[in-house]
């Protein structure tokens, strides 16, 4: 099966998403698939407070004369706005756009609230539903028109070295966010045509799909002192002067969800990262005639010591095992605790791992201890097949002069090992000319095994 059609498969028959909403690039989150956003973004709200981040909720809503005050900031946008234009039968006066990114209502607000050097630094995010005119084909939670969960975090800083250390922070805290969800990553400095509109730079996170092509699932922007002027951010500096602040933006989306569903799934199913799954272990009594009770009592008295500690699920329906283990495998439930009358008599339980099929027996007596042994084998595990996944996807081209004849070797290895193709750096091919010889987007610059990289892939 091609990965396109397991991945819409999957979404349907996990109950992740639906996408029979009469809206394109609209979907709604089914429970199943909303408890793994939700302890997604808990992990990242609890980064983000950690660093002293603040969480806040803007406005959907933003005048068409806000929102076209940054000029350079604007035009990355205007052809995906959309707006609204009417309140009722009565034509708006000012045209209100539907968030595609918070910026200028931000910006507009910080102006309010930063005076003087004491009001600085300042840390917010939020996460909220944001709307892009994707006139491209779209695809659920990946390429969307309501992107339905978006932190954006915004700073402001007195000085440019406070503003590049919170570009580090921010590296540093989705580095260990994608690491804990188990998604792989490659970073890259975007070059210059494909950074964020008004920023001086911008750092990317992307991820290898299994059809080979890249994701961008993470992005980091240094605005300097861009939007500052612009929105006329000025404060007072501890000698009495006045300068405009420095700031800093950082935005995660639906897509983090995507990857960790589609970079671990197998053809069974999903395979669900432990910290996120809505079911962390399933329980499956094994019912012989006249042994029913003995079975359920055991399980129920099993159930109440793992809910302890985790998310527990006990599948007591009237069903063949068989398909009871099918159906949380194909959720990925990460384990799978199986009780019968034998394994009572002789103080057993039967544990199956989700990411290797690997089947346990363990101690009875002792099966917290054992449950939390396995849990930390299949999170290691989980870390360790990614990142070998990913680093399967990456090839190095030598280039030496020839820029034609690099261009047909690019495409050859794109076209036989997909993933992201790294060349040393080399000024004369880092353009926009050189994404059009092999049919790819360079990504940018991208650090690797200690040397610097121009990487290039194909992408979504």
């Amino acid at each position: 099966m091609e990965f396109s059609e397991w991945y819409s498969d999957i979404l349907e028959k996990a109950g992740i998403y639906d996408l029979r909403y009469p809206i394109k690039g609209c979907g709604v989150y089914l429970p199943y698939g909303f408890k793994i956003r939700r302890y997604s973004f808990e992990i990242l709200r609890k980064l983000l407070d950690e660093t002293g981040h603040d969480e806040t909720l803007f406005p959907m809503l933003i005048p068409e004369n806000l929102l076209a005050k940054e000029g350079e900031h604007i035009k990355g946008f205007e052809d995906e706005v959309f707006w609204v234009t009417h309140g009722g039968k009565t034509p708006l006066e000012v045209k209100l756009a539907l968030r595609p990114t918070s910026e200028t209502t931000m910006y507009y607000m910080m102006k309010q609230w930063i005076k003087v050097h004491t009001d600085l630094p300042l840390k917010l995010y939020q996460v909220v539903n944001t709307f892009r005119y994707e006139t491209k084909h779209t695809r659920p939670l990946i390429r969307l028109r309501e992107i339905m969960s978006f932190k954006e975090a915004h700073t402001a800083h007195a000085t440019k070295k406070e503003c590049d250390a919170q570009i580090e922070e921010a590296l540093t805290l989705y580095k260990a966010f994608f690491d804990e969800i188990g998604v792989p990553y490659v970073i890259s400095k975007r070059p210059e045509w494909d950074k964020f509109p008004g920023a001086d730079y911008t750092m990317a996170f992307d991820t290898i799909y299994p059809d080979g092509k890249t994701m961008q699932i993470g992005t980091v922007h240094n605005l300097g002192q861009n939007f500052a002027k612009t929105f006329e951010l000025e404060f007072e500096t501890p000698d009495g002067e006045k300068d405009f602040v420095y700031q800093t933006c950082y935005g995660i989306s639906d897509r983090a969800i995507a990857s960790l569903i589609s970079v671990h799934g197998d053809e069974k199913g999903l395979v669900i990262p432990v910290d996120v799954a809505p079911i962390q272990i399933v329980l499956i009594p094994l019912l012989f005639k006249g042994k029913e009770e003995i079975v359920m009592d055991k399980i129920k008295e099993l159930n109440k010591t793992l809910k302890s500690e985790f998310r527990v699920h006990l599948d007591d329906r009237d069903i063949r095992p068989g398909r009871k283990y099918n159906d949380w495998e194909l959720k990925g439930v990460p384990l799978r605790i199986e009780l019968g009358p034998r394994d009572i008599e002789n103080g057993h339980a039967l544990i199956v791992r989700r990411d290797t099929g690997e089947k346990i027996t363990v101690e009875y007596s002792n099966i917290l201890e054992e449950v939390e042994k396995i849990v930390s084998m299949y999170k290691d595990n989980l870390k360790i097949k990614a990142e070998e996944k990913i680093k399967s996807f990456i090839t190095v081209v030598d280039f030496e002069s020839d820029v034609n004849a690099l261009s047909e070797k690019v495409k050859a290895e794109l076209l036989e090992n997909k993933g992201i193709i790294l060349i040393p750096f080399e000024e004369s091919i880092y353009n926009e000319e050189f994404e059009e010889l092999i049919d790819a987007s360079v990504l940018g610059l991208t650090t690797y095994e200690g040397k610097e990289y121009i990487s290039v892939a194909r992408t979504y």
